[in-house]
């Protein structure tokens, strides 16, 4: 276990996904493999994900999916090839945790690699957060906290009742019911470019309420509960890091100058 971790470990584990397309022109550019590699404040943008993970004190075990550095590898307990795709990469990440194999009652945080302005202290507080009656937990965050945080970020927002959010690049799952939903999430991301298949397993009804922003948060729970057949809770998070990813330059721009202002004594 890494000597990064501060405080004991509550019950989670991780599985980080740093894998992609070796042909990434976005990270070609920057002389990197795939985009979790990177550099952002002069290191991969993975290597702050993993130190924010291990800071949190909530994390016992690590799985990354994808190539590493050195850097990288002390932090890394689990190393798992690249499978090609998300789901793939996410079951391959669980199996090497040990599946259900893991310890009674223990449950998993999944992140992405291109989440760097993340801090220890805001996983700490989404954990500590969590619901525990929920096979399958989604970190949302509103509209309005993204745009004060970070003025001028792009995002894609989903419109409720409630208001407007973005999603989260980090979920929680219980690792003994993904075997249940799994299947059933593959054949929704599978649909997600067939609008008619789409909108047969949403339900027009559902599809409706979305459209004219009548749908609830409490109603999505419902309707994504009943798709994968497990318990699915959204979890709205006042820390607009968890949803803001690195995808192109201007988001490359905002994470430099994010973290030059915290400095480094303050990145966790």
């Amino acid at each position: 276990m890494s000597s990064e971790q501060v405080g004991p470990a509550g019950g989670w584990s991780a599985v980080v996904l740093g894998g992609g397309d070796p042909g990434d022109p976005f990270a070609a550019a920057h002389g990197a493999a795939v985009k979790g590699l990177i550099p952002v404040a002069g290191e991969p943008m993975a290597l702050h994900v993993l130190r924010a993970l291990r800071g949190s004190g909530r994390v016992g075990r690590v799985a990354y999916v994808g190539p590493t550095t050195p850097a990288m590898d002390p932090l890394i307990d689990e190393r798992v090839t690249d499978h090609g795709t998300l789901l793939s990469n996410l079951e391959a990440g669980v199996d090497a945790l040990g599946g259900p194999g893991l310890a009674p009652g223990e449950r998993v945080i999944v992140a992405t690699a291109d989440i760097p302005l993340v801090t220890a202290t805001q996983l700490a507080e989404l954990l500590d957060a969590a619901p525990a009656d929920a096979a399958l937990i989604y970190p949302v965050v509103p509209r309005a906290v993204c745009e004060a945080t970070f003025p001028g970020v792009q995002r894609t927002y989903a419109r409720l009742r409630e208001g407007s959010f973005t999603g989260g690049n980090v979920f929680l799952l219980d690792p003994r019911l993904i075997g249940e939903f799994l299947p059933r999430l593959r054949e929704v991301l599978e649909a997600r470019k067939a609008p008619l298949r789409l909108a047969a397993r949403i339900g027009p009804g559902t599809l409706l309420r979305l459209l004219t922003r009548r749908l609830t948060v409490p109603e999505l729970e419902a309707k994504v509960s009943a798709i994968l057949g497990v318990p699915a809770r959204a979890l709205v998070t006042p820390h607009a890091a968890i949803g803001t990813d690195v995808d192109k330059e201007s988001d490359l721009a905002l994470a430099e100058r994010v973290l030059a202002q915290r400095g480094p004594a303050q990145r966790t």
